[in-house]
């Protein structure tokens, strides 16, 4: 088995996971008596545990491989935890934080193993695998969620196979000690110090996004099970972009992507806000995900790739920065004011995310000045 085909298995699996998480958790929980607060708290642990862990890894460690192998450890006993828990909200944070340290490490990881050893161009079709375990989750498990059980073994047998996949990724003969790192490097925030403020706005939009869009839509009579082929609409528009966007990264600036990904994922939380019960209008907003989650994603972590010699570290705080504290915040900020305005929020925090983008500086010129 190559190392592209244990990449991308990781990649589909991982996603897997996500689907579960983010489509179908948030309706389960509900439907066991959670509250839009309590639903919005525990969403907001995960994201919460990606922001503290790389401030561990400025000093006190190093993201090697038997950190890794601890993370895949805990990301199987929190799916163990998911059974016994599940039904008590006080007892459900603890999986939720080992869940949230496990993903704060095993993300970033295979993310940099992946774009060295790959590099940008492939990886896009290697991540994309990503987007087909989300893709098919949604609509496998739409058909098959008679109740929490079987969504709770879904993501068990999911994220064992993850755990065997980053395992086998870490045998590779071309290892990830062979990649240069900049491991000794000082870290300096400032270098992408406006960068670092969009990202964490534009994820704070995403937050509300990922947490509340299942329970937003059912609530203006669209069906679970069109929701589920909404989420999965966005997933196929998000592997096209996946697939063809090396033609982007060789035609405009990283900065540039970056903006109009900001900038188109404003229009789409404005139509979800103006159009709530029309189901033509959700599938044209979740078509925009390609732009606002695939190009944005690529073109950010590639824009830290080029400026930190540290690039697991840069990695890490790029998840830990925006889906880590910018999730955890807009989860929370939904969890207290959900309701009509909600996505009218959402465009207005994507806003913010996007004037800070004007102050940032391209790589090529961050490296002459550093």
């Amino acid at each position: 088995m190559s190392a592209f085909s244990k990449i991308s298995s990781f990649f589909f699996f991982y996603f897997f996971i996500i689907s579960i998480y983010i489509v179908f958790l948030p309706k389960m929980l509900q439907n066991i008596g959670y509250t839009t607060l309590q639903i919005g708290i525990i969403f907001s642990l995960g994201p919460l545990m990606r922001f503290f862990i790389p401030f561990f890894f400025l000093k006190r460690f190093n993201l090697n491989k038997r950190i890794f192998h601890i993370a895949l450890l805990l990301a199987l006993i929190s799916s163990i935890l998911f059974y016994f828990t599940i039904s008590n909200f006080y007892l459900f944070v603890l999986p939720n934080i080992l869940l949230g340290i496990s993903f704060g490490i095993m993300l970033p990881y295979i993310d940099t193993y992946a774009l060295g050893f790959l590099k940008k161009e492939k990886y896009g079709r290697a991540r994309l695998f990503g987007s087909i375990g989300f893709m098919i989750c949604s609509l496998v498990l739409a058909r098959n969620l008679s109740d929490y059980g079987v969504g709770l073994n879904y993501f068990f047998i999911s994220t064992a196979l993850v755990v065997l996949f980053g395992f086998l990724i870490t045998l590779e003969k071309n290892s990830i000690k062979k990649l240069k790192y900049g491991i000794g490097e000082r870290f300096i925030f400032k270098k992408t110090l406006y960068l670092w403020i969009s990202l964490f706005f534009m994820q704070m939009s995403f937050g509300i996004f990922y947490n509340f869009f299942t329970i937003y839509e059912t609530s203006h009579g669209i069906s679970l099970k069109s929701v589920s082929y909404l989420w999965t609409f966005s997933i196929i528009c998000e592997i096209a972009l996946f697939y063809f966007q090396s033609h982007f990264f060789k035609k405009f600036e990283l900065l540039t992507l970056i903006k109009t990904a900001v900038f188109i994922t404003i229009i789409r939380w404005m139509l979800l806000y103006m159009f709530p019960s029309s189901l033509v209008i959700s599938y044209l907003s979740q078509s925009l995900h390609a732009f606002g989650f695939a190009l944005h994603h690529t073109a950010s972590i590639s824009f830290l790739y080029l400026v930190y010699e540290n690039k697991r570290l840069s990695n890490q705080f790029y998840y830990g920065i925006s889906f880590g504290l910018g999730g955890f915040s807009g989860s929370v900020f939904a969890g207290y004011l959900y309701g009509a305005n909600i996505f009218l929020y959402a465009a207005f925090i994507a806003a913010i995310s996007f004037i800070f983008l004007f102050f940032q500086k391209n790589p090529t010129e961050l490296r002459q000045n550093f």
